[in-house]
């Protein structure tokens, strides 16, 4: 098994004012360039000593900037989804279903995160 990074406090300034902060490391991430809209999008996924999961969003153009970020534990089948000021509780395969449902996926296709995200946005959390 190879060495993973030691738990450090992370801190996330957020658009709603909150500042996320947490115990756990960073274990996936990515970027990418919206030429069509000069966007920059950096999307970072930590997991957290307690074993949750961190979903962070920064996306910014030079002029604007966007910062969101959101916590997700899983409870048994449920799966509560924290912003740093709003919770939302649902149930796992309600949330699979609206994934799948929001962004057009067949039944045994994956989510991503950023179908994820999205169906996050819709739902208001």
């Amino acid at each position: 098994m190879p060495n993973q990074a030691p738990f450090e406090e992370i801190s996330l300034p957020l658009d709603n004012g909150i500042n996320m902060t947490f115990r756990g490391r960073q274990f996936a991430g990515g970027s990418w360039f919206d030429e069509e809209n000069n966007t920059l999008t950096r999307q970072n996924l930590y997991v957290t000593d307690n074993n949750e999961h961190v979903y962070s969003i920064v996306t910014g153009n030079g002029k604007q900037r966007s910062r969101r970020a959101y916590r997700v534990m899983v409870q048994g089948d449920t799966c509560v989804i924290h912003d740093g000021r709003n919770e939302m509780t649902l149930g796992f395969d309600m949330l699979m279903l609206a994934v799948r449902s929001l962004t057009g996926l067949d039944q045994d296709a994956a989510p991503t995160m950023d179908m994820i995200e999205q169906t996050l946005k819709a739902a208001n959390c």
